[in-house]
């Protein structure tokens, strides 16, 4: 037996820093899954076993423990800035500049509400305090990221805390459980402070998505009645409207044909439209009568087909759809285009990326043509692009390590090695193909990745905190920061909710949406996908998710490296 217990006691060996890694990951997923009141904590869970590892002193050489806790980081956080960097800057358009304003006045509030209650409850002549209540402040929005980076930032000042730096993981899990109800809980009692019926909430959602004219593709079959038209190219009509569309089929003297750009009409032809909903009248007026029969020609000696192809060459990526002259060159169309789950009409301006599905009408031959050009081969699609990762990682190190230095802060203003890597990451997924950047990964092998990264994470932040946590919670101020951590997550949320409600009048589903990805918060945002049938709440969290999940890390080591040093 004596192997076993070397194996558990010696704590520098590879099997058993492996063992450790392994029980206490392994132990935190399983826990984790349990629901009460069906609510779980999920991964998380890793964070409290690694805190009961430590505690009873099973345990790896400290240099082993942050070596696996940055790295853990660094892959979390570079694989959450390649999912949100496509959608980072068009999270600013239209309604979604008013919810990241919300989302941001929410963020500065909490940081608001956590020096009010270090100044009311605390010792403030204490330099360890406001470091825990970082820590607290971010157990109590469930931010682990944000975590990361002032732990980070809080290793550079360590001059400043010569009996040792604080561990302030200890205020991140005392806050984590109450910040999980606690964001639940408020977005509940705004329901009740608004007086909201959810019934009529989902009513409006259905009438907004009804009139709502997004660029989804619209099917017309039209006969040319305007004389204007006829003798005019298709290029000329499509210049002269100015909108874009497609028409993917012309009936003309009983023949059918796919028009190209020099195509010539005349009035009494039969044509098949693709647009964005948004265009069809304009277009339907200016072509003349939509027909009301569904559009059942087609040529017997050289049927046309459609078939969906995916992009996965990677010559194609970032490449513009009129670039690719598929009416001119190959006599097929694009008529819509699919990316991640969401059907796009096919403007000539969209920019292909890697994984996207397109739908090509053509003569069959043609459109094998084109299949081997776009690549169409799925098995492409699971090769991992690990290239593309390690160089994010590189030029994420490098460029979170560049020192700015500013008159009165202790210590240089760096991004580190959880900003870095997060702000390069979001900068190649959405302008990774001007450098034939592949960034395409199927979602499970990126959160596969997130998942491993935030484990190792949790679990040795978890195992560092544990000899003192037992007497953080005990002996010192464990309560206050339960309780502080309760006042943070959930006056936010009042105030923000209440305000984007009855000033902004949101829909009260994307309000749910808009708090928990302001939280990167998944629990409360599956909660809200519980009671809604609609996909606001997913619309709202994927809005402010971007910018919020930047400003928490951001705004974490501001905070440390100002006010801590």
């Amino acid at each position: 037996m004596d192997w076993l217990i070397n194996l558990f006691c010696t704590d520098d060996s590879v099997a058993h820093i492996a063992l450790l890694y392994a029980i206490v990951i392994a132990g935190g997923v399983l826990l984790g899954k349990i629901k009460i009141g069906g609510i779980s904590l999920g991964v998380t869970f890793v964070l409290f076993v690694g805190i009961l590892a430590g505690h009873i002193h099973f345990t790896a050489p400290t240099n082993i423990l942050t070596f696996m806790q940055d790295f853990g980081l660094i892959l979390f956080v570079f694989c959450i800035g390649l999912q949100v960097g496509p959608g980072f800057f068009e999270s600013f358009r239209k309604g979604g500049i008013k919810l990241n304003l919300l989302s941001t006045s929410m963020i500065l509030l909490n940081i608001l509400v956590m020096f009010a209650c270090y100044f009311i409850f605390f010792d403030t002549s204490n330099p360890n305090n406001l470091p825990m209540m970082v820590g607290t402040l971010y157990g109590a929005i469930t931010n682990t990221p944000g975590l990361g980076a002032a732990n980070e930032a809080l290793t550079s000042l360590s001059s400043s805390f010569p009996n040792g730096l604080p561990q302030i993981a200890s205020g991140y899990a005392c806050a984590y459980p109450l910040g999980v109800l606690g964001i639940i809980g408020a977005t509940i009692a705004i329901r009740y402070i608004c007086r909201v019926d959810l019934q009529e909430e989902e009513k409006q959602l259905a009438v907004e998505e009804e009139a709502n004219p997004h660029a989804k593709p619209h099917i017309m079959h039209l006969r040319v009645n305007n004389s204007y038209l006829a003798g005019r190219t298709l290029k000329q009509i499509s210049e002269f409207l100015n909108r874009d569309m497609v028409c993917t089929r012309l009936l003309h003297d009983g023949k059918v044909t796919i028009p190209k750009r020099d195509t010539v009409f005349a009035l009494g032809d039969e044509m098949l439209v693709v647009c964005a909903e948004g265009d069809a009248e304009a277009i339907q007026a200016f072509i003349g009568e939509e027909m009301k029969d569904e559009w059942s020609y087609e040529d017997k000696e050289q049927p046309l087909v459609s078939r969906r192809i995916v992009v996965t060459r990677p010559a194609i990526n970032g490449k513009l759809l009129s670039e690719m002259h598929f009416s001119s060159v190959y006599g097929v169309n694009i008529t819509r285009i699919t990316r991640q789950g969401m059907d796009l009409f096919a403007s000539r301006n969209h920019r292909f990326q890697i994984g996207d599905r397109v739908m090509v009408v053509g003569p069959e031959d043609h459109v094998n043509r084109v299949a081997d050009v776009l690549g169409n081969s799925v098995k492409r699609l699971d090769a991992p692009n690990i290239a593309t990762i390690f160089i994010g990682i590189i030029l994420g190190i490098l460029f979170g390590s560049i020192p700015v230095t500013i008159h009165g802060i202790p210590a240089a203003l760096k991004l580190g090695i959880a900003g870095g890597p997060l702000v390069i990451a979001i900068l190649i997924g959405r302008f990774g193909y001007r450098f034939r950047l592949v960034t395409y990964t199927t979602t499970s092998a990126n959160l596969m990745l997130r998942e491993i990264g935030l484990a190792l994470f949790l679990a040795s932040v978890g195992i560092k905190a544990g000899a003192g946590f037992w007497d953080t919670v005990v002996q010192g101020d464990g309560i206050k920061y339960v309780y502080t951590g309760f006042l943070i997550t959930v006056i936010p949320i009042l105030i923000i909710g209440t305000i984007a409600r009855i000033v902004y009048k949101f829909n009260y589903f994307t309000i749910m949406g808009m708090l928990a990805g302001t939280c990167t918060d998944p629990p409360a945002l599956a909660y809200a996908n519980q009671i809604c049938s609609r996909e606001a709440p997913g619309i709202g969290y994927s809005t402010v998710y971007p910018l919020s999940m930047f400003l928490r890390i951001f705004t974490a080591q501001l905070i440390v490296l100002f006010f801590c040093g």
